[in-house]
């Protein structure tokens, strides 16, 4: 999949799904009531149109994602640095960073993230 366009509600939707999945689409309607105050037929229009741009599927009541957290968080990443910060990573940290600081550990898990994007 090329691309992933999850806006806010979708996204949160669709965190309820991978907390959940596979589940049965009453139980998501349960959930989706107890976590974001949507109705049945909120859940079951955001079913159909998340089906319908391929991010889900809802086999015999069973809904279940097609994409994972991981590469739609990856996208969205990946989209933010291009389209607002020219593709510079270093930019984007720079304004994340800002009035921020780091704990040693973090410092040494962001380290070792770069250590092996350099080794590979």
């Amino acid at each position: 999949m090329d691309q992933i366009k999850l806006c806010a509600s979708d996204y949160r939707f669709m965190a309820v799904v991978w907390e959940s999945e596979p589940v049965q689409s009453g139980q998501l309607v349960k959930l989706c009531e107890e976590k974001l105050g949507w109705k049945k037929s909120t859940t079951y229009t955001m079913v159909k149109k998340l089906a319908e741009k391929g991010y889900l599927v809802n086999e015999n009541s069973v809904v279940r994602a097609l994409i994972s957290r991981d590469e739609a968080e990856a996208y969205e990443s990946e989209y933010v640095v291009q389209n607002t910060f020219g593709g510079s990573l270093p930019a984007f940290i720079a304004a994340f960073m800002k009035g921020r600081s780091l704990t040693e550990c973090e410092a040494a898990e962001i380290k070792r993230m770069i250590d092996e994007s350099l080794e590979g």
